[in-house]
């Protein structure tokens, strides 16, 4: 788990983070929700990532370094949201790369229990320097949807990933959500929802947004009518 909740600061400023497996859209959810919104958006590091492609060929031997790298690329963009004056919304966060991810390597042989102990006391670390976002977004999808996705987006590294991963993850997330405490958290379960393609499916997503955060900081909704104004 994250650190502590802490108040949120008093000039407004929203930090929203969304949460979800590989495949389930948030990369895309994160691009629309910094338009409609106007936040700063920070994505995940896939293409300028130096292991991604050696880790789902060999996930032994590539499971620490590549954890470590995505806990560092994490670490400085949730740094940089709590640092700055403006509302962010970030692809995945620190917390997924411990709770979901670095475990279900550990879990299933992939990650030796003096490196996973080693990169857990790293990230207990860093955690203590970090505000936990205000709202947690989990993306949900099943299995055939998920597997669906990937095949569509074509990435050659994960067209071999083993279902029984996919499924691990997915259960990690489950049970981190049910746990989750440190702030607000919202679950959508997805499989029947496009939020590119459908107006009304992405409405309906800020709306619930809107209604999760605090009364106080509906001056989002404004806001967003400025940005599609525009």
């Amino acid at each position: 788990m994250g650190p502590k909740n802490s108040e949120v600061g008093s000039n407004n400023k929203i930090f929203v983070a969304i949460a979800g497996n590989i495949g389930t859209g948030k990369t895309t959810l994160t691009k629309l929700l910094s338009e409609r919104f106007g936040w700063d958006a920070h994505f995940e590091a896939v293409k300028d990532n130096p292991y991604l492609a050696d880790f789902y060929s060999d996930m032994a031997r590539w499971a620490f370094p590549l954890q470590i790298f995505f806990l560092n690329h994490r670490f400085q963009a949730h740094q940089t949201i709590c640092d700055g004056q403006d509302s962010a919304i970030q692809d995945r966060s620190i917390y997924e790369d411990a709770n979901i991810f670095a475990r279900n390597l550990y879990e299933q042989g992939q990650m030796q229990k003096r490196d996973y102990e080693n990169y857990l006391a790293l990230y207990q670390s860093m955690c203590k320097f970090l505000a936990p976002p205000d709202l947690v977004l989990y993306i949900r999808k099943s299995l055939p949807v998920l597997k669906a996705r990937i095949t569509q987006r074509g990435r050659d590294f994960e067209k071999n990933i083993p279902d029984e991963y996919l499924l691990n993850l997915n259960r990690f997330y489950d049970e981190w959500m049910d746990g989750y405490s440190d702030g607000k958290k919202l679950i959508i379960d997805s499989d029947d929802l496009d939020f590119l393609h459908n107006k009304e499916h992405f409405d309906l997503l800020c709306n619930k947004i809107l209604e999760t955060i605090d009364q106080r900081d509906l001056f989002l909704e404004s806001r967003a009518l400025d940005m599609l104004a525009m």
